[in-house]
């Protein structure tokens, strides 16, 4: 097969899954790509891979997520699926999430392990699902690629000491709840992203660039990368801390450490490919003047995932 791949999650945006934008929030993307994937976990013959008595699952170790068109309130989407490549445990998977009118609004590059559902230990594929996967086999468009972002394999540079030397703003600080985690007891990839969403007013502090001479500017993300490195459990503690890495007039990169407070470690890390933009005509800021000098000097030398 080739192309967009085959259906597998159909819904629409709820009111209460919007933010402060009027657009759907990046931690309800997430929750709807994982929905999908439960989708695409069962056209590749694992239909119970998400269930409690599951002896397998995939697990997912790192998502690229593309925004190409905003989603709001009571907007129809549809997200189809597919196997881009399969290795010996992991696989990269596709997911595209469409409007009505068949227009891209977001793409899931979703990298998965094949592991025990408990213990998440990794382990080959059956026979069963390769053979399905070479079924359902898509190519990457253009508009999925990563853009701005490399997904070259990192090793990542978080930790909790590396932060406080950076000066790392703190941007979120909590603990998972028994409700946070799936069926197998780990965070919910989603509940990761939303994390990370809810400590952007914190990073800029109620003011976002552009905000000088414009009555209503807001915030989006059009790239991200979220890398998964050790899944929280009920009870264990989040903190996040977040830094600049760079821009220019349009874009920024956001750089975002999930860590464990108590041990100093990375739970997670994410990059980000952020604007302002105009509430008003929904279009991206430009910076210039002081504007923009304020946000290259707020930049972190060395900030990285």
């Amino acid at each position: 097969m080739s192309g967009t791949g085959v259906e597998v999650w159909r819904g629409s945006v709820a009111t209460w899954e919007c933010d402060a934008m009027g657009h759907l929030n990046v931690g309800f993307y997430v929750a709807k790509s994982m929905e999908a994937l439960a989708g695409l976990a069962a056209e590749l013959g694992m239909p119970a891979a998400f269930a409690p008595d599951a002896q397998a699952t995939l697990i997912v170790r790192e998502q690229h997520i593309r925004f190409v068109r905003e989603a709001r309130p009571n907007a129809p989407l549809s997200i189809t699926g597919g196997v881009v490549e399969m290795g010996d445990s992991e696989a990269r998977l596709l997911l595209l999430m469409h409007h009505q009118d068949g227009a891209l609004a977001a793409s899931f590059q979703t990298v998965v392990a094949h592991a025990t559902a408990r213990e998440g230990r990794a382990f080959p594929w059956p026979d069963r699902v390769r053979a399905r996967a070479e079924e359902l086999t898509v190519e990457i468009p253009e508009q999925a690629r990563a853009r701005s972002l490399s997904l070259e394999p990192v090793e990542s540079q978080a930790s909790l000491a590396r932060a406080d030397e950076l000066g790392l703003k703190r941007t979120g600080l909590g603990a998972v709840r028994s409700g946070d985690c799936d069926a197998f007891g780990r965070m919910r990839t989603e509940l990761m992203m939303a994390r990370i969403s809810d400590g952007i007013p914190h990073f800029f502090e109620g003011r976002r660039p552009g905000d000088e001479s414009r009555p209503k500017v807001g915030g989006a993300a059009l790239e991200y990368r979220l890398i998964h490195v050790d899944w929280p459990r009920a009870g264990d503690r989040i903190e996040l801390r977040s830094g600049a890495a760079g821009g220019d007039a349009r874009f920024r990169k956001l750089v975002h450490w999930l860590l464990n407070p108590t041990t100093g470690k990375p739970w997670g890390v994410a990059e980000a490919i952020a604007v302002s933009f105009d509430l008003e005509t929904r279009k991206i800021i430009t910076l210039e003047g002081d504007e923009l000098a304020a946000v290259e000097a707020a930049a972190v030398k060395g900030l990285g995932l």
